[in-house]
């Protein structure tokens, strides 16, 4: 597969919804497959929370893991590199190449850190429009994808309406409710109470040697938010590590030792700032914001837009996808909305690791 990782600085300001400019700022993206001659068969692929641009795929053959959706992109899948020119960019407020809060404040040689301008879903999606716009292609096939990537797909549909002719959203959510920003709540404020976080001061190179265990612990809250009681109980049952005792007070189940090694390994390749301002984008995510409803907002969809949920996702519930098709069909868009709830086990993460559950319905929408 060829894959081709760019990074392109802007040097225009960026007008954030927060009233803020980004001057300059720069985005990293990769792409898979090849152009064809009149630029008609670009999918757009968008990331979520702890993504990255690297959505397929490896580098070496000796790289231990693919990318993110390896098991939907590449040739003869479900998105067909053979086919399809991919693109994925890593969204602004990330730490994989796009400007964060870790990047250089210009003029000075000093990072962002915590002056960096929050950052919304409608900004990611504008700055990945004015980079497809710089390379010249002005209309896709497709934008997909999943959690905070729907989000973008979401926004891109509503505010972009005529840029791609289909819109595929992922376990996603036409607004962020209370039940997310509470897990968000205790993810970040786990970060923000350790010694460690220094209001933002600390020290990137340590953290990633000797652990940051407010980094640890929001990844933690995180992934019980991604999965289902059903595939913890699959995954974990109630074994107890066998070197621990059984009435040792710090003694472990196996669900707690996956969770301390999860945690602390997400330290080592992903920064706090990042975590904070990320979950700050989603917990301001309304589709309907600045509209006097959801059906005001969906009216500017005018391309197919097509919603997948998981029915064991307890992150963004089933309902809420339900109620953007419901918001369609009561504004007489029905012919321009599919909906599509997965049976699925694996709760929030399904849209990972159960695409053969889903893939033959995108193949036949892209076909």
């Amino acid at each position: 597969m060829n894959i081709k990782t760019v990074s392109k600085t802007f040097k225009n300001p960026l007008y954030l919804k927060s009233g803020r400019i980004l001057e300059p700022y720069t985005l990293t993206y990769e792409t898979y497959g090849n152009l064809n001659s009149n630029k008609s068969n670009v999918i757009v692929v968008c990331h979520a929370l702890t993504g990255s641009h690297h959505a397929a795929g490896k580098y070496t053959p000796e790289e231990r893991k693919s990318g993110w959706w390896d098991a939907l992109i590449g040739p003869d899948k479900t998105i067909d590199t053979n086919k399809y020119f991919v693109i994925c960019v890593n969204t602004l407020g990330s730490c994989f190449g796009s400007t964060g809060p870790m990047s250089q404040e210009y003029p000075s040689s000093k990072q962002y850190r915590l002056k960096f301008p929050v950052i919304t879903i409608s900004d990611m999606v504008k700055a990945q429009k004015i980079l497809f716009n710089e390379l010249e292609i002005y209309s896709v096939k497709a934008v997909i994808g999943g959690s905070m990537g729907g989000m973008q797909v979401l926004s891109f549909a509503t505010e972009y309406p005529n840029f791609a002719e289909h819109y595929i959203s992922l376990a996603a959510t036409h607004a962020t409710t209370p039940w997310t920003i509470a897990f968000n709540k205790i993810a970040r404020e786990s970060i923000i109470k350790d010694p460690k976080f220094n209001n933002g001061e600390y020290d990137q190179e340590d953290i990633k040697k000797n652990g940051f265990s407010g980094l640890a612990t929001a990844r933690m809250s995180g992934f019980i938010s991604y999965l289902s009681p059903k595939s913890m109980q699959n995954k974990f049952s109630r074994k107890y590590v066998l070197q621990d005792g059984l009435y040792q007070l710090f003694g472990k189940y196996e669900v707690e030792r996956y969770l301390d090694y999860n945690g602390n390994n997400f330290v080592s390749w992903f920064d706090p700032l990042s975590y904070l301002y990320i979950t700050k984008a989603i917990n301001i995510f309304d589709l309907s914001l600045g509209f006097d409803s959801l059906q005001d907002s969906l009216k500017r969809v005018s391309s197919s837009l097509h919603l997948i949920s998981f029915k064991s996702d307890c992150l963004f519930f089933p309902k809420e996808m339900q109620e953007i098709k419901s918001a369609m069909d009561e504004i007489g868009k029905a012919n321009l909305c599919t909906y599509l709830d997965v049976d699925s086990e694996y709760g929030h993460d399904s849209f990972l690791v159960e695409t053969e559950k889903f893939n033959s319905y995108i193949q036949n929408i892209l076909s």
